[in-house]
């Protein structure tokens, strides 16, 4: 029997006042962890990272990559979603190998999307709060200037993530004044995600018939999520040729194979002198 994969739903009410999105993201967090070795703190704080920026794509850009870098006093998170599906992570360390990223004046959270021209569009929030989840809904509300709702949660276990998963809700233009209403209180008891990733029977449309219960709503669609890197031997051989000649020549006449590792995923590139040579030509 085939396992499936994790998913985010989408719906929308029927009066046009919300736009909601649920996500079970749980393989995508375990495997982004797992590649980085993250434990504790860091693991949670990166996992809901993850699952934020899957969010926050599917929403504002799905058909564009997105990223989200928590920067604190040392070091700083990734989360990197692409539109094929494929999300990963990163942790990178302070000078001193250290990892501070305590809310504060100098810990922002930079969101970042790559157009189809290859520019980047940003917004960087300063975080205030240890929840990633408020960090997040700055974002949305100064950055996207869209009045979102958004809980996000990494559920951690001995043998590493349980589950990980959460949802947005999007204030749309127009809504009306009893829905908002109704939406507002209903939300207080979904500031967080922890009771519903504790279920044993949680998915994406479990939370999402929550919190439309009582709201006439249309079913969107659904998306499908998973752990994954897109770099490859082209994409390193490619960096490569934009290196200065004089650098490539001085690894030729080393006479070593270069070995690259991709940070991301752990996957080790070799690339010999004769290919290096090769490189000379054009660069």
């Amino acid at each position: 029997m085939s396992v499936r994969g994790d998913r985010l739903v989408r719906a929308m009410t029927d009066d046009g006042s919300f736009r909601v999105v649920t996500a079970d993201t749980t393989l995508t967090v375990r495997g982004a962890l797992a590649a980085q070795e993250a434990v504790g703190e860091t693991a949670r704080v990166l996992g809901d990272l993850v699952t934020g920026v899957l969010l926050t794509r599917i929403t504002m850009a799905p058909a564009l990559r997105v990223q989200g870098v928590l920067r604190g006093p040392a070091g700083q998170l990734v989360a990197d979603s692409h539109p094929s599906g494929k999300t990963r992570a990163l942790v990178t360390r302070g000078p001193d190998g250290g990892l501070d990223l305590s809310p504060g004046p100098s810990t922002l959270l930079r969101m970042m999307r790559t157009l189809h021209d290859g520019r980047l569009s940003q917004g960087v929030v300063g975080v205030t709060s240890p929840s990633m989840s408020v960090a997040l809904m700055e974002y949305m509300e100064t950055s996207e200037q869209v009045t979102t709702m958004l809980a996000v949660g990494t559920r951690l276990g001995e043998a590493g993530v349980e589950r990980a998963g959460g949802y947005l809700v999007q204030l749309l233009p127009g809504a009306a004044r009893g829905p908002l209403m109704l939406m507002t209180e209903r939300l207080e008891d979904f500031r967080s995600v922890d009771a519903w990733l504790a279920r044993d029977d949680f998915t994406p449309e479990a939370l999402l018939a929550d919190l439309l219960y009582g709201l006439p709503h249309t079913w969107l669609g659904e998306d499908e999520a998973e752990f994954g890197c897109w770099c490859s031997r082209l994409g390193v051989t490619s960096a490569l040729s934009t290196l200065p000649r004089t650098e490539l020549e001085s690894m030729v006449s080393a006479g070593e194979v270069l070995e690259i590792r991709c940070d991301y995923c752990g996957e080790e590139y070799r690339v010999p002198p004769a290919e290096l040579r090769g490189l000379t030509a054009t660069s």
